[in-house]
């Protein structure tokens, strides 16, 4: 029976480096609050990724439950409907209302130019997505919010290690929150952290105790265990590899999809060192096949693609009703949403399963009445 070929696969570290770490755990006893692991994985990513303070948490969705709640965000709150739904999950569960804007067609990310329209008196702060890891219009985003007043908190869930202009983008904002999960670039099983720019924040995730006597805020368990904080640190040793192996297998990509008609691919500008986290490509109206069609065609043929993001966030229930969900008022993000269609990537991909992919996609395309080049976005 051939094996399915997912999305993406977790990096793991040799199984024989993890075992001195796992051994050391059990010689010391202390397997979570602020062991050693957790302390050490927290200096060599800041350094690693450029950034002053570091905070980790056990997932990236409480440290953006966490973030809300340090910042005092009350009321209404600017997202994206084109993101993983933990995005506008976290302004729920934290009691704030979403504000949707649409989606800039070239980046994917939520359109500076649409943001200020959507401001409210109501309006406390925005919520970008550096979607698959590429950044976000920063410069206008942050002159709209100083402008009102505005805290941005950036999901930064895809960007782990990107710059722009050689600087990261996670210095951005007043917080930027990571994700760690098993399917990201770089994992810590599940794991997550808020990029800060004083070291306050860290007194939030431990029930707001600053010593053994003394709680100054209410807290939550958000912290990551030591096991966890080992593999993070193991994985740190492996990070620059496999991101030039993403790199190199993006860039094979590329060249097989070059030339196939009703295919478009996200440009990634030229100022941004990207992480490749993800290879979305657009089908076209001219293609032969709609995304849904290609998606069954490259399911049955093993090739587990995902239609990242899909159905949009403001299409589930508990956000549908509200005004700023309305497909009006998102038509770029609607239509992306009916065409991205995200084609596996991740370190151990061989070359010989990308060019099976690229082959089902050019059969298709063969039967198409249409000739046009391949447009990249622009």
């Amino acid at each position: 029976m051939e094996k399915n070929i997912f999305v993406t696969r977790p990096l793991l570290p040799p199984l024989e480096e993890f075992i001195p770490y796992l051994e050391n755990i059990w010689e010391s006893q202390h397997l979570t609050n602020a062991g050693p692991y957790h302390q050490q994985l927290e200096k060599e990513l800041a350094e690693y990724l450029g950034v002053e303070h570091l905070c980790l948490f056990s997932n990236g969705t409480l440290a953006l439950l966490t973030a809300f709640q340090v910042l005092g965000i009350t009321g209404e709150v600017i997202a994206t409907p084109y993101s993983f739904v933990a995005t506008a999950h976290s302004l729920l569960w934290n009691g704030l209302t979403p504000v949707f804007v649409d989606t800039d067609p070239d980046t994917f990310n939520l359109d500076a130019d649409k943001l200020e329209q959507a401001i409210t008196p109501a309006t406390t702060a925005i919520l970008p997505v550096h979607c698959y890891g590429i950044p976000c219009n920063t410069r206008k985003i942050e002159e709209l919010a100083d402008a009102y007043g505005l805290k941005v908190i950036y999901d930064a869930a895809h960007a782990f290690g990107v710059k722009q202009n050689g600087v990261s983008v996670l210095r951005q904002g007043d917080l930027s929150i990571l994700s760690f999960h098993a399917t990201k670039v770089f994992n810590t099983i599940e794991g997550g952290a808020i990029i800060c720019h004083d070291a306050k924040m860290k007194q939030r995730k431990n029930f707001g105790f600053v010593n053994e006597t003394t709680v100054v805020a209410a807290g939550i368990n958000g912290k990551m265990n030591e096991l966890q904080a080992a593999y993070g640190l193991l994985q740190l040793q492996h990070i620059d590899k496999a991101l030039d192996e993403r790199g190199r297998l993006y860039r094979h990509y590329n060249m097989l999809l070059a030339d196939i008609p009703g295919v478009s691919l996200i440009a990634v500008p030229e100022d941004v060192t990207w992480n490749y986290a993800y290879y979305p490509i657009m089908i076209d109206e001219d293609f032969t096949l709609t995304r849904d069609e290609l998606y069954e065609l490259l399911k049955d043929n093993h090739i587990m693609a995902r239609r990242y993001f899909y159905p949009l966030i403001s299409s589930f229930f508990m956000y549908k009703f509200a005004e700023s969900a309305s497909k009006e008022n998102l038509p770029v993000a609607h239509r992306l949403a009916e065409k991205v269609i995200c084609l596996p990537l991740y370190p151990g991909l061989e070359e010989s399963i990308q060019n099976k992919i690229a082959g089902l996609i050019k059969n298709a395309a063969a039967t198409s009445p249409h000739s046009s080049p391949l447009i990249m976005a622009q």
